[in-house]
């Protein structure tokens, strides 16, 4: 079974629908550059409406710790991830699930990520693009994926209901995590391409399971 993550969502409607849809995973941007990220208040809101038993992820791009503890004083966040340059031994040191995300494009050596972070519940394997740390839309060469990780993949980057088949299928991830891949507007989710994307991953995971 694929786990779904919706991630940057800044409206409490948006975040009911997926929670209703069958999203395991709502993730929230705490990264002022984002044109995503919603404020401390807003998080909590949003927070507040998600159910039972739906994870809430906060995205953070080099924060320093004092910004993630004060963030976790007032957002209760299940699992942190981490989309910059932060170490191992920063990313472990709020007692705190995490991911860390990498930018994945040739050379990039994911068996060592994942040595370097074995800490981590699972790497977030994004596109690399030049000057970004995410949330670009773009997906890379799931080719350059290794079957023998260590760590669970969280697969994103560019994907949306008319890839998502294929990449389960290639790639056969633990998650998959989708944002401007369900928008409207950036920011905006739209119920009817979270419903589509959410039914693709089911009905690919029903006919790998028979296969």
């Amino acid at each position: 079974m694929t786990r779904i993550k919706i991630c940057g969502i800044t409206q409490v409607e948006d975040i009911r629908f997926a929670a209703s849809r069958g999203a395991d995973a709502l993730g929230l941007v705490l990264y002022e550059k984002s044109v995503r990220n919603v404020t401390l208040q807003k998080a909590l809101e949003l927070v507040n409406a998600i159910p039972p038993f739906v994870s809430v992820v906060g995205l953070f791009v080099n924060p320093t710790e004092d910004e993630v503890r004060n963030v976790l004083q007032c957002v209760p966040l299940d699992i942190l991830q981490f989309h910059g340059e932060e170490s191992a031994k920063f990313c472990a040191c709020f007692g705190r699930p995490y991911l860390k995300a990498i930018r994945v494009r040739q050379g990039v050596d994911l068996v060592q990520y994942a040595a370097d972070y074995a800490g981590a519940q699972g790497l977030l394997l994004d596109a690399y693009v030049e000057g970004t740390h995410g949330g670009t839309g773009e997906s890379f060469d799931w080719a350059l994926i290794p079957h023998d990780l260590p760590l669970p993949v969280i697969l994103s980057g560019g994907l949306h209901a008319d890839n998502v088949a294929t990449a389960i299928r290639q790639v056969r991830p633990y998650a998959v995590d989708v944002s401007s891949g369900v928008e409207a507007a950036k920011g905006i989710k739209d119920s009817t391409r979270i419903s589509t994307f959410i039914n693709e991953v089911k009905n690919i995971d029903l006919q790998l399971s028979r296969q």
